[in-house]
């Protein structure tokens, strides 16, 4: 079974809570917009923390160091891919142009034997919940409920 885990961010807005959601790369994803928002994660071996992934992940992802503050556990998901996902909430801002995401190489079209690189997310943005609910991984959608409920 894959594990992956990941960082939400978070910060307090005029118009209520927001959350920080890539838009995951490549190019199944490229005309998507429902169900193509992520929180940044990775994958990690059972020798690794998941909170040491969450961290490394973040970074590999969105090219810049995770924030420093209070993680707040918001659990674990099973996505419909079978996935377990584990996240935490860091109350934190980022600019989404300063993101320099990592890669990943896949061939390109199927069975055409050209590899090709695309980013890990091709787009950051920060959400209000309403509009999060509407993009990101149906699975992931928990987390944003969870966040509310602990949120400070």
């Amino acid at each position: 079974m894959k594990r992956s885990a990941g960082l939400l961010l978070f910060h307090h807005t005029d118009d209520g809570l927001e959350v920080l959601l890539g838009h995951m790369g490549g190019p199944f994803f490229a005309r998507r917009d429902a169900g193509a928002w992520s929180i940044p994660k990775g994958e990690y071996e059972p020798d690794e923390s998941a909170w040491a992934a969450a961290r490394r992940e973040f970074e590999e992802e969105l090219g810049l160091p995770p924030p420093d503050g209070e993680a707040l556990a918001l659990g674990e998901v099973r996505q419909t891919n079978g996935k377990i996902v584990t996240a935490w909430a860091i109350e934190a801002d980022l600019d989404p142009a300063t993101i320099a995401p990592g890669t990943f190489r896949m061939e390109w079209p199927p069975r055409s034997g050209q590899l090709q690189e695309f980013p890990e997310l091709d787009r950051v943005a920060w959400f209000g919940l309403d509009r999060a609910r509407t993009v990101i991984v149906k699975a992931q959608a928990a987390f944003l409920d969870r966040l509310v409920e602990h949120s400070p």
